[in-house]
């Protein structure tokens, strides 16, 4: 005989458990994903070297990798709004592994950039298929925390990457350490598999719909929906600081500042590490003060990293230009709730994959930009410069901050006929 669970069955108890695990769960398929995908920027000084490439060659390695993972995003909200996020989410982690290893056995410049392709078609279908687990598995009150945490793992793969692949290229070479990264990626993809709980009764992981200004959203009406393009735009812009820096500090600290490899890792790792405990702070504080009140937030934390960027970009000394990034992206890691966090509260479970697809697409048009157009400006002008072109677009966020919405009912979708309504989040 088949139990039947219902919805008294998830006792508060039980909804924490859920989601404290799946944080947990998260977080490691996140870190994962972050030092697969930055460890090409601690690679690319002898990668460059080997295929004798400028600068702005290396930056395609980033930018293609960035511009096929943006085309993926839609699609992937598609699929884990079909599909869910457990299936999803093993295939991308086996399949990315396995392009991680292959990036080691390109013999051109021309197949490196083909592997680094088909990589980022792997890891574009990730962060819906995640975003949707995290909305499965919360309530509106505590999915901002959750995902803060979530996201905090970007820090920590980013943070990790220079640590780990710094001495594995020194020891292995380039080629030997992105087949190392390849086993241990697929091994946690199993595990982040098994590990993911089972997801909460739709009524629990929903706003009641007395708080949302659209009671019934279609997939359509999200891809419609301005107020959805918005934050992508915003997304995009924030999202310029951290592809910038990470894809281009290690060279810089290298060439311009005359560090060794391992000494590079260390500095590299110091702000992405420290901006762990910011983004969790970010989240936190959004659930509890900020949720309806995202705007000065998010604003004052963008204007105060322009002056930290500023002091970074005119530091005489590689302790100085450290100090300063490391203070730039603690206080900018407080912020990326206030992007997220909304759209996490409004979107229906049903339609996450595809609102958070959507986002991401701007996040990862800064993917694409970032890299290349910084390396070509370290060409033609400085890194000076090239650093000058974060700062912009970190203003840019702050004034981006005032024009998207601040509370569920500000966050509107187009209207739709019954019938879409109801079929298109099927």
């Amino acid at each position: 005989m088949t139990a039947v669970v219902n919805e008294d069955t998830w006792t508060a108890r039980r909804i924490n458990r859920t989601a404290l695990i799946t944080m947990v769960v998260m977080v490691f398929a996140w870190a994962v994903d972050y030092i697969d995908r930055f460890s090409i920027g601690m690679a690319l000084p002898m990668i460059g070297a080997e295929f004798d490439l400028s600068k702005t060659q290396q930056g395609w390695l980033v930018t293609v990798f960035a511009l096929v993972y943006m085309v993926c995003q839609i699609p992937a909200g598609f699929l884990a709004d079909r599909y869910g996020s457990r299936g999803p989410m093993l295939v991308t982690l086996l399949a990315w592994s396995a392009f991680t290893a292959m990036t080691g056995m390109a013999g051109t410049f021309g197949m490196l950039l083909l592997v680094r392709g088909l990589f980022g078609v792997c890891q574009g279908l990730f962060p819906a298929a995640s975003f949707k687990a995290i909305a499965e598995r919360t309530t509106p009150g505590n999915r901002a925390t959750v995902t803060g945490v979530m996201l905090s793992a970007g820090g920590i793969g980013a943070g990790l990457a220079p640590l780990i692949v710094g001495p594995l290229l020194m020891v292995l070479g380039w080629r030997h350490t992105f087949f190392w990264m390849a086993g241990i990626g697929a091994i946690i993809g199993v595990v982040v598999w098994t590990l993911l709980p089972k997801a909460l009764p739709k009524s629990l992981s929903s706003l009641p719909r007395t708080e949302t200004s659209t009671p019934e959203v279609s997939r359509k009406q999200v891809l419609k929906s301005f107020v959805v393009w918005k934050f992508t735009l915003l997304f995009c812009a924030t999202n310029m600081l951290n592809y910038g820096l990470i894809t281009w500090v290690p060279s810089y600290l290298l060439e311009a500042r005359g560090l060794t490899l391992n000494q590079t890792g260390v500095l590299a790792a110091i702000p992405m590490l420290v901006s762990i405990g910011t983004t969790i702070l970010g989240g936190w504080l959004f659930d509890k003060y900020f949720h309806d009140h995202g705007r000065w937030y998010l604003g004052s934390i963008a204007l105060v990293t322009v002056v930290l960027l500023i002091l970074m970009v005119s530091a005489d000394s590689t302790a100085e230009f450290t100090l300063y990034e490391t203070l730039a992206l603690a206080v900018f890691g407080m912020a990326t709730m206030a992007v997220f966090g909304l759209p996490l509260r409004v979107l229906p479970t049903a339609v996450t994959g595809i609102g958070m697809g959507v986002m991401n697409f701007g996040g990862q048009v800064a993917g694409a930009v970032a890299p290349v157009a910084m390396g070509w400006l370290a060409d033609a002008f400085s890194y000076t410069a090239a650093f000058g072109f974060l700062i912009v677009t970190t203003f840019l966020t702050a004034v981006m901050a005032f024009w998207v919405p601040q509370n569920p009912a500000q966050f509107t979708f187009s209207p739709a006929s019954p019938s879409s309504a109801s079929s298109g989040a099927q």
